[in-house]
């Protein structure tokens, strides 16, 4: 079968970079009306939503243009590694200026198979870019760059091989925001508002029902309880670090041998256990973990919240909250490094139900964590397997 090389400005109807409004006026960013995407938002995905929205009046004085669904985005610079990042966009939006955006003429490709072959061109792009500290790309390079296709029904073959595998993922991430927020929900509802079980029948007595515990959290958890020691019987281990978690998942691990290891590796962890990362608590840092591997070791920069008198559910639900997360950023010093110490766990104040109230809670929302967990290791095992395949279709070494 013939591939035929051609480059990317002649497979596009337009090529397009994205602008920001022309000032931070408030009426440019509200009504919040059209999504806008930026560069760290570029990481290999489908887009469905932004995190930021500009108003009509934010697009009419900006340089950006509202891009069609199905158009591939190149972030041309940004922090760290993000110039070279690809995505395809799910709705209609706009983007900053440091975006690339490919509308792609569907007579000469489509546009999943493009966007699955940027995937795999991470380090060729990176190889074009141009300038000094922070070398970018830009729109003349990205133009410029070739890459090789099949006729357009095998393209849309492949196309649909690997979208199966985005599909499920997909479907898992949609079921665990689900769960989460469920979860979440009857915290609030039984813990925050206080619309719990019988609570018509309970005194409210200073913003507390009658029967509560007002404590600190180390009264109800242990703060860093377990580390490696001179005794610890493993020679290879799976090390994370802050970088690798966030907002409730762990995305990474890394693997070492033990004497090869980072010297921040320290902190071992058991099931139900919490980690939450003390530098920069905005970032939100934390997670549950659940069946951790056996030889889990993680940074010191987290601080392991091991429940002894509340249920791990109430616990992490309690700790995540954005009370507690004004809480750590509050209590941060430092300007370069902000960052909090286990000192300001131990002394937060919690109010601790009855244990039936507890329990019941546990009962109906730990489900809801195993199958988070079960759903994210299905989408750990499909990401593996697309993305072992992506190179042999997009090379052809696998014919479709």
């Amino acid at each position: 079968m013939k591939w035929e090389k051609k480059k990317i400005e002649d497979i596009c109807l337009n090529i397009t970079s994205g602008g920001t409004p022309k000032s931070t006026n408030e009426a440019f960013y509200n009504p919040q009306e059209i999504p806008w995407l930026k560069t760290g938002e570029v990481n290999y995905c489908r887009i469905y939503d932004t995190e930021k929205y500009i108003s009509k009046e934010g697009l009419y004085n900006s340089s950006a243009k509202i891009i069609p669904t199905n158009s591939v985005i190149v972030a041309m610079y940004g922090q760290g590694d993000t110039a070279g990042r690809v995505a395809i966009n799910k709705i209609p939006l706009t983007t900053n200026q440091a975006c690339c955006n490919l509308i792609i003429n569907d007579k000469v490709a489509d546009c999943e198979f493009v966007y699955y072959k940027l995937s795999t061109l991470y380090e060729k792009m990176v190889s074009l870019k141009n300038g000094g500290a922070q070398p970018n790309l830009n729109v003349k390079i990205i133009k410029s760059i070739e890459i090789s296709l099949p006729p357009l029904p095998v393209q849309q073959r492949i196309a649909s091989i690997l979208s199966t595998y985005d599909d499920l993922i997909e479907n898992n991430q949609k079921q665990i925001k689900l769960l989460e927020e469920a979860a979440q929900r009857l915290y609030k509802e039984w813990f925050v508002d206080l619309h719990f079980p019988g609570h018509e029948n309970v005194k409210i007595v200073d913003g507390v029902p009658e029967g509560w515990e007002s404590c600190k959290l180390r009264d109800v958890a242990e703060i860093n309880g377990r580390n490696i020691d001179e005794n610890y019987p493993y020679d290879k281990i799976n090390y994370i670090d802050i970088a690798s978690v966030r907002n409730g998942r762990i995305l990474e691990k890394a693997n070492y041998n033990l004497e090869e290891a980072p010297g921040r590796a320290k902190r071992i962890v058991q099931d139900g256990d919490v980690i939450w990362g003390m530098v920069r608590p905005n970032l939100r840092a934390y997670a549950m973990v659940l069946n951790p591997d056996k030889n889990d070791v993680f940074s010191p920069g987290f601080a392991v919240l091991t429940s002894k008198k509340v249920p791990f559910s109430f616990l992490y639900c309690n700790v995540t909250t954005e009370e507690f997360v004004g809480y750590l950023v509050n209590c941060t010093n430092g300007a370069a490094y902000p960052a909090v110490k286990p000192i300001h766990f131990e002394e937060y104040n919690v109010s601790i139900p009855q244990n039936n109230l507890l329990n019941k809670f546990h009962n109906i929302t730990e489900p809801y964590f195993r199958k988070i967990y079960y759903l994210s290791k299905q989408i750990s095992s499909l990401r593996e397997a697309r993305d072992r395949l992506l190179p042999k279709l997009m090379s052809g070494e696998i014919e479709v």
